[in-house]
């Protein structure tokens, strides 16, 4: 009997201990958890921290490059900056050395804001380097700014050899084909021009100068048609049209005209002043830039090509 009574005692003691245990563990669970979540919550703010300063650091270091440096370059000329883009030049250079890519730029700008000599040695500074295409193209642009047809034209073949697929230089080399009399010769550089880039508006209004100076007016406005021309970019292309089958000397143009260009409905020009002439010898972007294409209301790129209602429009004289 009393053995049995202690083995009770010794059963309840051992429940109470258990349940005793169980609430120390329960209680342990639930204060391990509390802190288990407040360390993950904190751990996960850190982690975020460390990743945000990470990518700013990431960042940081993207824009502080010399290739980012030139897309700026870039984007400003794209927006007519000129002049602010020879500075950006100057501290790229002084930063990171003289190269083809900063030299074309520097060329470019210059010869944008109308100093012919200092462009025509960058642009032949290049011969020899990956750019010489762009050299050549610059030498004939200059050439054709100074109304020497012939030779914009010699030039801008030398550069066409080396970069065949450029839409803009094959529109250059078209016109200055035109301009230099050799109006046959405008056909295939300016047909190409338009299928490699149909929405480009010069690509366009060339092509249209070209069929009307060849009698083929019924073709040269479906196309303007089709792209939706402006009315005073029509009576532009008629105007020196007339012109080239005349002989009359086209109206001066100068280095760097304003291009037309119309606005998205297609009616109106973006800005009063800009509808002639809307044909010119002009600069392209080369690939070795790469960068963001941009448009400024104020002063608009006269290298963008603007979107056409009618991107496949083709014309086969």
């Amino acid at each position: 009997m009393k053995t049995h009574a202690i083995s009770m005692r010794s059963r309840r003691a051992g429940r109470k201990l258990a349940c005793a245990a169980a609430a120390l563990a329960a209680l342990a669970l639930g204060g391990c958890g509390t802190l288990k979540d407040q360390y993950a919550a904190s751990n996960d703010a850190q982690q975020r921290a460390v990743a945000e300063a990470a990518a700013d650091t990431k960042a940081g270091a993207a824009i502080d490059t010399k290739a980012t440096y030139l897309r700026l370059v870039e984007q400003m000329q794209n927006e007519g900056l000129w002049f602010a883009s020879l500075a950006h030049i100057d501290a790229l250079e002084q930063r990171w050395g003289v190269s083809p890519e900063s030299t074309r730029a520097r060329a470019d700008a210059l010869r944008q804001t109308g100093q012919a000599a200092p462009s025509e040695a960058a642009y032949k500074r290049l011969m020899g380097t990956p750019l010489e295409s762009a050299g050549y193209r610059g030498l004939g642009l200059l050439a054709g700014a100074r109304g020497s047809y012939p030779e914009a034209v010699q030039l801008l073949q030398q550069a066409q050899r080396q970069t065949p697929t450029d839409a803009l230089l094959l529109s250059d080399l078209g016109y200055a084909n035109l301009r230099a009399g050799q109006v046959a010769d405008a056909r295939l550089p300016l047909m190409q021009a338009l299928q490699l880039s149909p929405n480009n508006t010069q690509a366009q209004a060339n092509l249209a100068l070209y069929l009307e100076a060849t009698d083929q007016s019924e073709q040269a406005n479906r196309l303007m048609e089709a792209n939706r021309m402006p009315a005073a970019t029509r009576a532009a292309v008629r105007e020196a049209a007339q012109q080239l089958r005349t002989g009359a000397p086209l109206a001066a143009t100068g280095a760097a005209p304003l291009a037309v260009r119309p606005l998205s409905s297609g009616t109106t020009l973006a800005r009063d002043d800009v509808a002639p002439p809307p044909l010119a010898l002009k600069a392209s972007r080369w690939a070795g830039m790469g960068g963001v294409r941009t448009a400024s209301q104020l002063n608009p790129s006269t290298a963008d090509s603007a979107a056409s209602p009618n991107p496949t429009a083709r014309v086969t004289p």
